[in-house]
């Protein structure tokens, strides 16, 4: 047995709307890897009584369980429609939730390094992006829908494909927004130059750091979960621009290493990298603090 076959997958043959037949340890070693983190998830998002973690990541985790389970459904039962279905929507809009917890750890992040460096609030941030992230899933998962009701009636799956497409692509839009504002605020707080006033800004004692070494470690746990989906939503765009005929979609080995195995570490990722235990606890006392800070600047 060589290096090759142990990671090649199954030959491409015009069998089944895949135009191959998955692979069937990968799809069961799938299903057990994201069948762990999401158990860690929800059991860490409960020690540390972070809800917020039950509908983004832990959810994502279920949704990439379901689409994966599918696929291990095909990879037995090929020519099936109903499970190629469920694994157009599972892992489609899987790993949404999962940037709209980033997007909430960052809101969280800013609020200790101090607002006053972000474009803006921590309240506004996270609102603002998780509703246009609940929009994406919302497209994204139309379009699985009309795809796959396409694919049950035997008729043209453009209309679902270029529906997924545009969710997807809005999702690449707002990673990049993200990213852009996450990184503009980091150099503020690096060159202390605020992008407003506040009140009671944050002093810091002599000899401490801004950014503590916890929420470095989560900062970069974040950039690289990010940049994972970030990788992985390029891969899908590109895969449905191709078409539902074209090499990049009948190529098992990319979905599995750009899909699969990038959604993997993302979802990993947040694991080992936790907010629950490399973010603190909101304040009752500060956010009230800066609720009114966000009242006061939002009035001039």
């Amino acid at each position: 047995m060589t290096l090759g076959s142990v990671f090649a997958t199954t030959t491409p043959v015009s069998v089944g709307p895949y135009h191959y037949v998955p692979t069937e340890w990968i799809c069961v070693l799938f299903v057990v890897l994201y069948s762990i983190s999401t158990v860690l998830h929800l059991g860490q998002a409960l020690k540390y009584k972070l809800w917020w973690m039950i509908p983004t990541a832990t959810f994502a985790g279920i949704l990439e369980i379901l689409g994966w389970s599918a696929r291990l459904w095909s990879s037995r039962n090929p020519k099936l429609l109903t499970p190629y279905e469920m694994q157009i929507v599972g892992t489609i809009i899987a790993p949404t939730p999962l940037v709209a917890a980033n997007f909430i750890i960052l809101g969280r992040i800013i609020t200790q390094v101090g607002p006053q460096y972000s474009r803006l609030t921590p309240r506004t941030y996270t609102i603002l992006f998780c509703c246009f992230d609940i929009v994406c899933l919302i497209v994204q998962a139309v379009g699985g829908a009309s795809a796959a009701h396409s694919a049950n009636t035997k008729t043209s799956a453009a209309m679902g494909a270029n529906i997924m497409l545009g969710g997807i692509a809005a999702q690449l839009f707002a990673i990049v927004v993200y990213v852009t504002m996450a990184v503009e605020t980091l150099f503020r707080l690096k060159h202390n130059a605020p992008f407003r006033y506040v009140e009671q800004p944050r002093i810091f004692e002599k000899g401490q750091r801004a950014v503590s070494k916890k929420l470095q470690l989560m900062l970069c746990g974040m950039a690289f979960c990010t940049l994972c989906v970030f990788i992985r939503s390029v891969y899908r765009t590109v895969e449905l621009a191709n078409g539902w005929n074209g090499p990049v979609i009948s190529t098992e080995r990319y979905f599995d290493w750009l899909d699969g195995g990038l959604v993997t570490l993302a979802i990993y990722t947040l694991n080992f990298f936790h907010p629950g235990i490399l973010v603190k606890k909101d304040d009752p006392a500060a956010h009230a603090s800066q609720q009114g800070s966000d009242e006061e600047s939002s009035t001039t």
